[in-house]
């Protein structure tokens, strides 16, 4: 007998609690941002941080994440909201799937940049420790896509295909049972990415961004090659899924800025910090500004206060 990864259950992918609807898309997100606040607190302790800080710089990062996919996903994706025969209502369930990580990840920059100047704290060394948390909360969140049978990729027979019901075949796929199952190919690449993001940065001291850096990389690599196996409706480009091409584009700037951030950091640090800190103040900056490209550093009795770190 063929093996083979079962559909969910009937009416699993949502279930009741009492007079609350609990949506597994949700829960998977949930589980993802808490998996990702620990990991980053774990880090970001190890840096010499405030743990309490990292949950309040969550507390802006995560609501701007969730609007900045949603975002995204309407925009690449309107069809079946504003489109014919859409519903413009149904933009606001977000359980129901739909969540851009490229717009994810944009805006919760943004909202994680805001969080951290309101409490002191880099701004670049926060996102260094929060990087392979984040990649492990999109490997959980991926499970809510199995729940919802949705983003899976091409007609398969391998042993760990999927089976989607007929309801959630894509027209002129109906009548192939099993596919690939792209949610399954993203956990594990990003699982393996988030391992070896931590291993790389424990072997060489990356710092400066080139953490960050280092999981865009990451995550674009996987997400080019699992893009094109997928087969959901998605905007085309000369034949081709726009999701693709912002794979290329972004991966290419993240590789030029990760090897910019690692050529500045050397070139830095063969200036004596006294001719650095005397060239800057002749420039008009800040002589205390990190060198590694980071936010100015705080003081030890800053650092205790604000729970800042420096690297």
């Amino acid at each position: 007998m063929r093996a083979f990864i079962p559909a969910p259950p009937e009416g699993l992918s949502a279930f009741h609690l009492g007079p609350l609807t609990i949506h597994m898309y949700a829960l998977c997100i949930l589980t993802g941002i808490f998996f990702a606040v620990w990991f980053t607190t774990r880090r970001w302790v190890e840096r010499g941080g405030d743990p309490d800080v990292v949950g309040s710089v969550a507390f802006w990062a995560v609501p701007f994440g969730i609007v900045g996919g949603r975002i995204y996903h309407l925009i690449t994706s309107p069809d079946a909201y504003f489109g014919e025969g859409g519903n413009p209502v149904d933009a606001l369930k977000i359980w129901n799937g739909g969540l851009g990580i490229w717009g994810a990840v944009a805006l919760g920059a943004v909202g994680a940049w805001i969080g951290c100047r309101r409490y002191n704290v880099s701004f670049v060394t926060f996102m260094d420790a929060a990087a392979p948390g984040v990649l492990i909360a999109q490997a959980i969140g991926r499970l809510g896509n199995y729940f919802n049978q949705e983003l899976f990729g091409g007609p398969t027979e391998v042993p760990w295909a999927l089976v989607v019901d007929p309801r959630f075949r894509p027209s002129g796929f109906e009548q192939f049972e099993t596919f690939h199952p792209t949610f399954l190919y993203e956990l594990l690449w990003n699982l393996a990415g988030a391992a070896l993001i931590v291993w790389l940065d424990k072997r060489f001291d990356l710092r400066g961004g080139r953490v960050f850096w280092l999981y865009v990389m990451v995550y674009t690599a996987g997400r080019l090659w699992i893009e094109m196996v997928r087969i959901d409706d998605a905007h085309t480009f000369w034949g081709i899924r726009v999701n693709v091409f912002v794979s290329i584009v972004v991966l290419a700037m993240a590789i030029m800025i990760f090897f910019w951030l690692r050529a500045r950091q050397r070139s830095l640090a063969d200036v004596p910090r006294g001719e650095l800190a005397a060239s800057r103040v002749a420039d008009g900056g800040d002589p205390s500004a990190d060198p590694d490209g980071g936010d100015p550093p705080v003081t030890d009795a800053d650092s205790a206060a604000e729970g800042g770190v420096k690297e």
